[in-house]
């Protein structure tokens, strides 16, 4: 498939944070979305995530 996933753990470090950021801008971490949804339903989102399902992230949207 060409594809290649690793975890990434980070705490809440600004160092950590600012070398995350770097990462992403340069496209060297791609992070994947699954679902986006909006904050009215994220009693459906929690649901799909805890189906196992999810593939990637799901982001509940504020605004």
């Amino acid at each position: 498939m060409g594809m290649h996933f690793t975890f990434l753990f980070v705490k809440a470090n600004g160092q950590q944070l600012e070398q995350l950021t770097q990462l992403l801008e340069a496209g060297i971490i791609k992070p994947i979305v699954d679902k986006v949804l909006l904050f009215a339903q994220t009693n459906e989102a929690l649901d799909y995530v805890e189906s196992d399902r999810a593939k990637g992230k799901v982001v509940i949207k504020v605004k």
